[in-house]
């Protein structure tokens, strides 16, 4: 069946990977992607699909009614069937430092979304938010769908304050949406600021690899592709009103896989600098993913001793993409493309 999915965030780390995967694995459909190109949106990373006629970019903001209208209005006269909402800030350390543009673009800009999806009759809409939004765990026990929301930074608070947003315009309208809620992801395109890739770059040019604290926080990691499959299983098959957890079975602390990295690199474990630890930094999150694996079927096909690999080999093949991000010359793409 052909379908019109409006994908928001299309040009950041994972909403980038899932427009080049909806392109591969649903020919027939088309995809609007309306992205707001701040500093964590990259044209470069959709050079694959920016010349495929069922692929439309829209530069726009969804905390502005009249740039998700005209996302929208991309999907012509069949309209937009399908929602997908990636676009988020999503920097725990920025929100530290500035709370606000959290509230204004993760909340704000999801109830314009919602509202713009409700008026016009959009039959699906997946809502892709964290685990973050549960708080943090002791050493042992899981996140489920059921666990209460305990939000410990501006960043998980915003992202908490839009499920609740998505849930509340289910149970007030009948709207069929539907929240996931994920792991830590890795792999390409991912910003360097995250953990992994920013790791990766340090090593490569031999700088300091900085570590929160003692490094022993620990985190369930999801290979992105392993996420977009999800999601997209999730959009084809999940029951509106319903959360999904998401997540690979991959727990480790942050200094294993920061050593992890230099060995693959042949760096020495010297590079590692312990910094002052993040202010109210959650220490575990895990996630406990049977429900979609048992109700939608779907599993993570990538272990961490697979997935880790391929990233490292994709950044070091990918250098040219990296070093623009790091040097800021990639925010010219859009300009050189679009000629603005």
């Amino acid at each position: 069946m052909t379908r019109t999915v409006l994908v928001t965030g299309g040009a950041g780390f994972i909403g980038s990977n899932f427009v080049q995967m909806l392109r591969e694995d649903r020919p027939d459909w088309r995809v609007i992607n309306l992205d707001a190109l701040t500093y964590a949106g990259n044209l470069e990373n959709l050079t694959a699909v920016e010349a495929d006629p069922e692929y439309t970019f829209v530069h726009g903001d969804i905390t502005v009614a009249a740039d998700v209208a005209k996302a929208f209005a991309a999907g012509g006269e069949s309209g937009v069937s399908d929602v997908i909402h990636f676009a988020a800030e999503s920097h725990v350390d920025r929100s530290i430092a500035s709370g606000l543009p959290f509230v204004q673009s993760n909340v704000v800009g999801t109830q314009v979304l919602l509202d713009a999806a409700r008026e016009r009759g959009v039959q699906r809409f997946v809502h892709v938010s964290t685990d973050e939004v549960y708080g943090s765990l002791g050493k042992t026990g899981f996140f489920t769908e059921e666990t209460p929301l305990s939000p410990n930074s501006p960043y998980s608070a915003s992202k908490a304050g839009s499920d609740m947003l998505v849930r509340a315009v289910h149970e007030t309208h009948g709207f069929p949406a539907m929240i996931t809620r994920c792991s830590n992801n890795y792999g390409p395109y991912q910003f360097p600021e995250k953990l992994i890739p920013l790791m990766i770059a340090n090593a490569r040019e031999d700088k300091a690899l900085p570590i929160y604290g003692d490094g022993m926080q620990i985190r369930d990691w999801l290979y992105v592709r392993d996420h977009c499959e999800a999601i997209l299983a999730v959009l084809e098959r999940g029951s509106a009103g319903e959360v999904y957890n998401i997540g690979g079975h991959n727990e480790y602390p942050n200094i294993d896989i920061v050593r992890a990295i230099l060995k693959h690199l042949d760096k020495p474990e010297s590079l590692i600098e312990y910094v002052t630890d993040r202010l109210g930094h959650d220490r575990r999150y895990a996630i406990d993913a049977r429900k979609i694996e048992e109700t939608l079927g779907w599993t993570p096909r990538y272990t961490f001793e697979q997935a880790l690999p391929m990233t490292l080999q994709w950044y070091q093949d990918h250098d040219g993409w990296l070093q623009n991000v790091r040097s800021g010359s990639y925010r010219d793409y859009y300009s050189a493309q679009y000629g603005a």
